[in-house]
């Protein structure tokens, strides 16, 4: 992902977005009477949202033990090298992850001096999955110490997102946002009943509200500030702000996820959501390649400026993989990994490139990208064609990145041993 942010900047940003440690995990009114605009189902406002237990598929497709034939002692060790590399290693030439103060820690994009909710999201999701408690609870406590406390936006979290290339603003990015979300849902079925300071399922509850309810809280678009999802398309904004919120993007939207917060809060938009999402991967991915655009409108029609097949993309491979195998019964998903990985085939198995057009007729740049490599072998849990070992052989044979750029790489590469091994579950 390219980000030219420093961290000084980022810290200053807490000016900008009116930042204080956010005191509460559900939202106050901000001169609205919330009472007004009660919702039916899950979705109900000041009253909060009683999660229900989530129920996730009856196993988890293992391609390191079924395709490769690794055992399980060295999947772990594999596993634990790289997280422990990535999250305790060498600060100045190994780690991403960076602890602060007594209590918390943050996702660092080391090349570009950046702290964005990708990162935190990603780093949460990853440790509530390896069951590194610690680091979890770490990577919350200081999300919530930069969420936005008062306003319209009161609720999200600060970050960046991409302009342009190789340029970054300041944004409240619903990518991270849901990340976080969906984190702390499964910490709560995985870590609620033992002894914590953290109480999951409130905070989950906290941010599902939020991103469900924001314009009724706000009594409409408020300060520049949007909900996080279209009402019409059901469609999450690419950010939400009305300036952006005409388009999505392929890798920010997650049925999976979206079908977990149905089961916790029973609301049936999150059904109607999923179903939008998985509607839109089919009408903005080339019909050839399987390639997605950097962000499209809600019909699926690439945007001008964002119409290739860029890093940001690469996180679309991850959120189909994981619809496949939580929501089960995707058959697109199948025959679209298929197609993705053909297309990469061809290319060259360990010398395709970056970034393409759509249909795959111009290599825009050339260099192999170890984090498509390790999105690739995602694509390879679910595919059903012949080359998709040699897809998860790749992944298995990274080397865990070092140096500057070791941020976009690393947490790619750890995500692809989670979901490879069979350990990205639902609890």
């Amino acid at each position: 992902m390219a980000s030219r942010c420093s961290v000084a900047w980022f810290a200053g940003l807490a000016g900008a977005f009116g930042l204080l440690p956010s005191c509460g995990s559900t939202l106050d009114s901000i001169g609205c009477n919330e009472q007004d605009h009660g919702l039916d189902g899950g979705g109900s406002l000041a009253g909060g949202i009683n999660l229900a237990p989530l129920l996730g598929p009856a196993s988890y497709p293992n391609a390191f033990r079924d395709l490769l034939g690794k055992s399980d002692g060295e999947i772990a060790a594999k596993i634990a090298d790289t997280f422990n590399q990535l999250f305790h290693g060498d600060a100045k030439s190994q780690a991403i992850f960076v602890p602060t103060g007594t209590d918390q820690a943050y996702i660092l994009d080391v090349l570009h001096g950046e702290i964005r909710t990708e990162g935190i999201g990603l780093g949460m999701i990853i440790a509530v999955e390896l069951d590194k408690r610690d680091e979890f609870d770490r990577l919350w406590r200081y999300a919530k110490s930069i969420q936005i406390a008062d306003g319209p936006g009161q609720g999200y979290f600060p970050s960046f997102c991409a302009v342009g290339t190789n340029t970054d603003e300041a944004c409240n990015d619903p990518f991270g946002l849901q990340q976080i979300a969906t984190a702390l849902l499964l910490a709560r079925g995985r870590w609620q009943g033992s002894v914590g300071t953290i109480d999951y399922g409130q905070e989950a509850a906290g941010l599902l509200d939020v991103i469900r309810n924001k314009e009724a809280y706000n009594c409409g678009v408020v300060g520049d500030v949007t909900g996080t999802f279209d009402a019409t398309s059901k469609l999450v904004y690419d950010r939400p702000t009305p300036a952006f919120a005409i388009a999505s993007r392929p890798s920010i939207v997650m049925p999976a996820y979206y079908d977990l917060w149905q089961q916790a809060t029973g609301d049936a938009f999150w059904s109607q959501a999923a179903a939008a999402a998985r509607a839109y991967w089919q009408g903005s991915s080339n019909p050839t390649t399987g390639l997605v655009p950097q962000k499209a409108t809600f019909d699926g029609t690439p945007v001008a400026g964002f119409d290739t097949f860029a890093p940001e993309c690469y996180r679309t491979f991850f959120n189909m993989a994981l619809d496949r195998i939580w929501s089960g019964n995707q058959p697109w998903v199948v025959d679209e990994s298929n197609r993705v990985l053909q297309f990469f085939d061809d290319q060259g198995l360990t010398t395709y490139g970056q970034e393409y057009s759509l249909d795959g007729t111009d290599e825009i740049v050339p260099l192999h990208d170890l984090s498509l490599a390790a999105a690739n072998g995602a694509l390879g849990l679910v595919a059903t064609t012949s080359n998709r070992r040699d897809f998860a052989n790749e992944v298995w044979n990274l080397a865990t990145p070092i140096g500057n750029p070791r941020y976009y790489v690393g947490i790619m590469q750890l995500l692809s041993l989670v979901m490879l091994s069979g350990q990205m579950q639902v609890y």
